[in-house]
């Protein structure tokens, strides 16, 4: 018997070191492989779903934009007609309009009040019941929450007029005036979005390290100062999440308007959605409305760009 076989029958736990040793890396491989096994299975329905609901129609929309088509006969390749239709139709820009002012007096007011809530949560209270309640009107359908709104505002037998006819004040077309169309729904939205919006500010809340403000409060500082100086530069990345977010959901209004309006009176409330809906389902032309969803899906993305580099929302102040 040689000296190696000696030390081998001498020594098993040597001969089964050398062996793992010899195909150690081929067994690393597989260890990894199998182990990219399970977060691939979860991952798969999701990813399938991306696939078929989003990254599909999404592709498709686009081929779309560029064809005439009325889901009666095959599409019809027509190239920029569409788009050069959208820059000449006054209905477009006039409903891009619209949209923009409702965004503007839906973000502003869902931010300011979610803010101011998800304060006083953080330094009053943490009740996870108080969260609850917060966030309950989110749970509504958009849809239900239009049509008790609707019957609340109704100028003849809503509760809101009224009250307002009890006060003097006089009854006041929520919904059916032009000057107050827009900001009426825009408040609805609000009513019904705030809670979560003041939720996610609150998580962003409970991330601020505590010892920042111990240091403010010893040098003097009141809340005021803390606020302003601390909170909101600290607070910064999530509000722009939450900003960028609220945005390109205001963007997309649509159930509300359809519920309450209809787009009146005399087209006041005729969002960019609303149209783009008309125009697919309502006159069959889906390559136009197609080529307004792009045009859409390219705005969202430049101001969602812009935002992104305006607020640094991929750094933090407490680096």
């Amino acid at each position: 018997m040689s000296t190696t076989t000696r030390q081998i029958v001498l020594d098993p736990d040597a001969a089964r070191n050398r062996r793992a040793r010899e195909r150690g890396p081929v067994t690393r491989r597989s260890a990894r492989r199998r182990g990219l096994l399970l977060p691939l299975a979860f991952l798969a329905p999701a990813g399938l779903g991306y696939l078929v609901f989003y990254l599909w129609p999404t592709v498709r929309g686009i081929w779309l934009s560029f064809t005439s088509f009325n889901l009666l006969t095959p599409a019809e390749f027509v190239g920029l007609d569409n788009y050069r239709r959208l820059v000449q139709d006054p209905l477009f820009w006039d409903s891009l309009g619209i949209t923009v002012w409702y965004v503007v007096l839906n973000i502003g007011l869902q931010t300011v009040l979610a803010l101011i809530i998800a304060l006083m949560m953080h330094q009053l209270t943490r009740s996870t019941f108080l969260r609850g309640v917060v966030l309950s009107p989110f749970m509504v359908s958009n849809v239900v929450a239009a049509l008790v709104w609707l019957w609340i505002l109704d100028t003849q037998f809503g509760v809101a007029n009224q009250v307002l006819e009890w006060l003097g004040v006089g009854s006041i077309g929520f919904l059916t005036d032009e000057f107050w169309s827009i900001p009426t729904i825009a408040a609805i939205n609000v009513w019904r979005h705030m809670g979560y919006t003041a939720l996610l500010i609150f998580a962003g809340l409970q991330t601020l390290p505590d010892t920042v403000y111990e240091a403010a409060r010893i040098d003097g500082a009141g809340e005021t100062r803390i606020f302003f100086s601390i909170t909101m530069p600290l607070l910064r990345p999530i509000l722009a999440l939450v900003l960028i977010m609220t945005i390109i959901g205001s963007f997309q209004v649509f159930d509300t308007v359809a519920v309450t309006t209809s787009g009146g009176p005399a087209n006041s409330t005729n969002v960019l959605q609303l149209y783009i809906y008309d125009m697919a389902f309502g006159r069959f032309q889906f390559g136009y409305a197609a080529a307004m969803s792009v045009a859409l899906l390219i705005v969202l993305g430049i101001i969602t760009f812009i935002q992104f580099k305006l607020t640094r929302a991929n750094k933090t102040d407490l680096d």
